[in-house]
C-alpha cells in the first residue's frame, strides 16, 4: 500500500509524467488487443497471411493503410508488429533491470572492493559499443527467436540501470533510517528491500524505461539491415520492407510513415517518463523545469 501510494503521488506530481504513461497506457493497450483487432480487420481470415488481398491496395474504407507488396493489410501489421517491439521492450527492460538492481545494490550498500570490482566492470560495459557486437551475434546465431534477441540487448543494457541506481544506493546507505535498522540487528536483505527498495522506485523505473526504449531501437536497427529474429513482424520490418521495396515511390506511404510515427511517439512517452521521475525526485532539475 505505500508503494502504491508513493506511485500516485509521484504521477500527480509531473504533468510529464502523466503523459507519457497516458500515452505508453495507449500504446500498450492497442498491442494488448491487437489479436482482437486483427481478427476484426481480417473478417474470419488472417490478415497478415500473404495473399490474402491484392497488392499494393491504396488506403481506404476497405484496407485503412493499403496492403504491402504481399497484400497483406498494413493496419493489421502495424498493430501487430507495435505488440512484438512492446513485448521485446518488456524482455530486454524487465532481464537488464533486475541485473542493474541486484548488481547496483551489491556494490552500492556492500562498498569496499566488491564496489570496485563491479563498478569496473560496469564502466567497461558501457563503454563497449553495443550495436556492431549486437550485428555480430545476429549474424552468426541462426533462426534466434524473440526472446533470444532480447536476451542478447539486455546483456548490453543493464549497466546504465547499475550505474543509476548504485549512485542513489551510494548515498542512502548513509541515512540515519539504514543506520537505525543495522542497529536493529535487521539483516542486509531485510534493510535493502524494506528501507533502500522503495526509495528507489522512481530510479529503477528510469533504468527499466531507458532500457526498454534501448532494446526496441536496437530490433528496429537490426531489422533494417536484414538481421532480425525469423518468423514475427514487428516495427523495423514494416520499415525495412517499405525501403527495399520502394513503398513510397509506390503510394503505399503508411508502410513507411506510420511505423516510424509510432516509434516517435514510443520515444516521446517513456522519454517523459525518465523527465518526469527526473522531475520529481531531482530538486535541481524540477527548479530548472518549473522556471
Amino acid at each position: 500500500m505505500r508503494i502504491v501510494s508513493a506511485v500516485l503521488r509521484t504521477i500527480r506530481n509531473s504533468r510529464r509524467l502523466a503523459t507519457g504513461l497516458v500515452i505508453l497506457g495507449i500504446l500498450v493497450l492497442l498491442a494488448l488487443f491487437s489479436p482482437l483487432i486483427t481478427k476484426a480487420i481480417g473478417g474470419g481470415q488472417d490478415p497478415v497471411e500473404l495473399a490474402a488481398y491484392d497488392k499494393w491496395l491504396m488506403p481506404g474504407p476497405g484496407h485503412l493503410l493499403g496492403t504491402d507488396q504481399f497484400g497483406r493489410d498494413v493496419f493489421a501489421m502495424v498493430v501487430k508488429a507495435l505488440a512484438v517491439s512492446l513485448q521485446i521492450g518488456a524482455i530486454a527492460g524487465v532481464i537488464s533491470t533486475v541485473a542493474g538492481v541486484i548488481v547496483a545494490f551489491v556494490a552500492g550498500y556492500k562498498g569496499g572492493w566488491i564496489d570496485n570490482v563491479l563498478s569496473t566492470f560496469t564502466g567497461i560495459l558501457l563503454v563497449i559499443p553495443t550495436f556492431p557486437l549486437l550485428i555480430a551475434l545476429s549474424a552468426y546465431a541462426k533462426n534466434v527467436s524473440l526472446f533470444q534477441v532480447g536476451v542478447m540487448i539486455s546483456i548490453f543494457s543493464w549497466p546504465f540501470a547499475a550505474k543509476t541506481i548504485r549512485s542513489q544506493v551510494l548515498s542512502l546507505r548513509t541515512r540515519p533510517y539504514v543506520d537505525l535498522a543495522r542497529v536493529s540487528k535487521a539483516r542486509d536483505l531485510e534493510i535493502i528491500v524494506t528501507e533502500l527498495l522503495p526509495n528507489l522506485l522512481p530510479f529503477i523505473g528510469v533504468g527499466f524505461a531507458s532500457s526498454a526504449l534501448g532494446a526496441i531501437f536496437g530490433l528496429v536497427g537490426l531489422e533494417i539491415i536484414g538481421l532480425g529474429p525469423g518468423g514475427v513482424i514487428d516495427l523495423g520490418q514494416i520499415i525495412f520492407n517499405a525501403i527495399s521495396t520502394g513503398a513510397l515511390t509506390l503510394g503505399a506511404w503508411p508502410m513507411f510513415v506510420v511505423p516510424i510515427a509510432l516509434l516517435t511517439l514510443l520515444f516521446a512517452a517513456l522519454n517523459m517518463v525518465n523527465i518526469g521521475l527526473e522531475e520529481v525526485y531531482n530538486p535541481r532539475l524540477r527548479g530548472v523545469a518549473g522556471e
